[in-house]
């Protein structure tokens, strides 16, 4: 049997480029290569792909997700091209060497990556992609769309006000604290992994923060902060089809008080994973059921990891989405999923490749339908 020519794509411009490659290097090291031909591409932060031939040897300090970095050497500089099967890459080091891609995993978070960009690209190239498509990715990536669109459906979302950049003179502190109480968190509308999000307690650190989250966005949000267990769950399929993973909670340590971006991914010792979270089957349902529907209201595909807070009262409010979690061995999404439907890391990959590819059939076959009938 043939194998899949499939494309790895990590990196990006965005503030989490150091946790795509991570999430790259465990992919790898889970593919079935009796399955898959797989050609390494990454973004560089200045914006350009690479292409690396060496798929096990593309990382400095790659065991160090602090310092973890692209080689600068060893890859060949590329260029796109899109025909009416299936994109190509061309080495412009080697030239007349075209290099077909059949499928395309995406392992990049953030800005430039999980935001619709990169999506819209491959559908330019002609390219089934693991994940959700452009609009999805869009709406999810900014967390005031989100929250507006769930909210409209009835499910509960913490209390926020929004505010661009060009507004920043007009943001009071007495007003948000009469307005959302303290603590607040302060969140860059459109970024990951917890980059640029801080709590504040007095208006010092309020005013600190504000202006962090306007260094990673335009446009922020600052929310109240809801009281109460920080759990995730991972939801799998495309429409009509969808498989929610275990319910797991995270307990952040108290030096760092909330899931930061330390938390996650560099400090070992930065938050206790419970997997399952200790609730009752009820509840676990519960908020099951409310990851599909929020995955399905946001129009996803493929796969995300839908984070909520369970207050003391029962209620279950939710945080935010993310369609292109991360695969680092610490990760949620993997590991929710695994738990949940005894899948091993191998096979979820597969599975996510298997929804890629299917999605791209079914859009195809109306793309043609539609033709037949103009």
């Amino acid at each position: 049997m043939a194998k899949t020519k499939l494309a790895l794509i990590c990196g990006g411009k965005s503030v989490e480029h150091e946790v795509s490659l991570i999430s790259a290097k465990n992919v790898i090291e889970a593919l079935d290569f009796a399955k898959y031909e797989l050609l390494l591409l990454a973004v560089a932060k200045d914006g350009s792909f690479r292409y690396y031939k060496d798929y096990h040897n593309f990382l400095d300090n790659a065991d160090n997700p602090d310092q973890v970095a692209l080689k600068d050497s060893g890859f060949s500089p590329l260029a796109w091209l899109a025909n009416d099967k299936h994109g190509q890459i061309v080495l412009l080091d080697e030239p007349g060497k075209f290099l077909e891609i059949e499928v395309v995993f995406p392992i990049m978070h953030g800005s430039f990556a999980e935001d619709g960009k990169m999506q819209g690209f491959l559908e330019m190239m002609n390219l089934p992609y693991v994940g959700p498509d452009v609009l999805a990715s869009s709406i999810s990536m900014d967390k005031e769309v989100t929250k507006k669109l769930t909210g409209q459906v009835g499910i509960k979302v913490a209390k926020y006000l929004t505010y661009r950049q060009a507004d920043a003179a007009q943001i009071d502190f007495n007003f948000i604290k009469t307005e959302l109480g303290l603590p607040v968190f302060i969140k860059p509308a459109n970024s990951g992994s917890s980059v640029g999000i801080n709590r504040a307690q007095d208006e010092q650190s309020f005013q600190q923060a504000v202006e962090q989250a306007f260094q990673v966005d335009q446009k922020i949000l600052i929310e109240e902060a809801i009281v109460g267990r920080e759990i995730e769950c991972s939801v799998l399929g495309n429409a009509g089809d969808l498989q929610a993973g275990e319910v797991g909670e995270i307990i952040p340590s108290s030096k760092h008080g909330f899931y930061s971006y330390d938390a996650k991914y560099i400090d070992a010792d930065g938050a206790a994973l419970l997997i399952p979270a200790p609730m009752e089957a009820s509840k676990k349902l519960e908020v099951q059921e409310l990851s599909k529907q929020i995955f399905s209201v946001l129009n996803c595909e493929g796969m995300a990891r839908v984070d909520f807070f369970l207050t003391e009262k029962g209620e279950v409010v939710f945080n935010e989405i993310n369609t292109i979690p991360g695969f680092t061995k610490i990760s949620m999404y993997p590991k929710l999923m695994m738990a949940e439907t005894g899948m091993s890391y191998a096979v979820l990959i597969d599975r996510l490749i298997e929804l890629a590819l299917a999605r791209y059939s079914r859009n195809s076959l109306i793309l043609f339908e539609k033709k037949m009938v103009e």
